[in-house]
């Protein structure tokens, strides 16, 4: 008898097919198209997931960035989001670029702003609004989407403007300004005793104190360049999450942009991420009230 053995690669292809399965049958009939390429020459990490109600057409688009330290993560990996988001009559679209350290900081960002102009082009073609993108991410995911929805260097690059972005939902990120993060996670490690990380903040974005503020989102807001309203989501108790959400809101409200609070109660980084899209959780309502105002037409 002949020996089946399934290398990685087909068990992960068959791990799509069994989600794909899995979201049309709990949640009705929906159009679910994985591993989409937006560049070329295509690259295993530059794709992205299409989640559609069955025959959407003209519908707002959830654009999602994983998180996981700009080093790992997933598209796959945005646990119930899609199928709250469709329930909703959204598009959801979920992205993956390329991680450190094989490539820099600024051309994951670029990844990113491709993806989008993907999106644009693209999306009508799936049911979505080209013109009705909802912007959103965790963690490292949450300083790509907060940057990318107010340093407009990156979709301009692509032929786009933030017009085509309606609102940005960060989640729980700790990098909108990098230089007070890395000060402050200093200090507290030296109060401690404990070394510095070998690759850490300072080097993730560059070992260079500009471009550490280059890449913060705070020193890309200003009055009248169309950056959208922002809702900043984070865990109420961290503080280095807590402090950055403030610090952001804090900008953007200077500069004249609608930026909404919430910080989730009982809860971690982890946690508040995988609870979003479920029904009795407080975060979940706060986003999709936000959310659902700003997308109607």
């Amino acid at each position: 008898m002949r020996a089946f053995i399934l290398n990685a690669a087909h068990m992960n292809r068959f791990a799509y097919f069994f989600v794909s399965l899995a979201f049309v049958s709990a949640a009705g009939a929906q159009s679910v198209k994985l591993d989409i390429p937006y560049s070329e020459p295509a690259d295993e990490l530059r794709k992205l997931d299409v989640y559609a109600p069955e025959n959407a057409k003209n519908l707002p688009v959830l654009f999602w960035i994983h998180g996981e330290g700009w080093q790992g993560g997933d598209k796959k990996e945005a646990r119930v989001k899609p199928k709250a988001f469709v329930e909703k009559g959204y598009v959801f679209v979920s992205i993956n670029y390329r991680l450190l350290p094989k490539v820099d900081m600024r051309t994951i960002v670029r990844d990113v702003a491709e993806s989008m102009r993907w999106v644009h082009e693209h999306i009508a073609e799936y049911g979505g609004d080209p013109d009705r993108i909802l912007v959103m991410g965790h963690s490292a995911g949450a300083q790509l989407a907060a940057l990318i929805c107010t340093d407009d260097r990156y979709l301009k690059a692509e032929g786009l403007n933030l017009s085509i972005i309606k609102g940005c939902i960060p989640v729980d990120g700790d990098t909108y300004d990098i230089p007070l993060e890395i000060a402050t996670t200093s200090a507290r490690r030296k109060a401690l005793g404990q070394p510095e990380p070998k690759f850490g903040h300072y080097e993730k974005f560059g070992g260079d104190p500009a471009k550490h503020r280059d890449f913060s989102a705070v020193n890309h807001v200003s009055r009248g360049k169309g950056v959208p309203p922002f809702l900043l989501l984070y865990v109420a108790d961290h503080p280095d999450t807590s402090a950055q959400a403030k610090r952001l809101a804090s900008v953007l409200t200077e500069a004249g942009v609608p930026a909404k609070l919430f910080g989730a109660q009982n809860s971690e980084h982890s946690k508040l991420n995988d609870d979003l899209g479920l029904s009795d959780d407080p975060a979940t309502k706060a986003m999709f009230e936000f959310a659902d105002k700003l997308m109607k037409k």
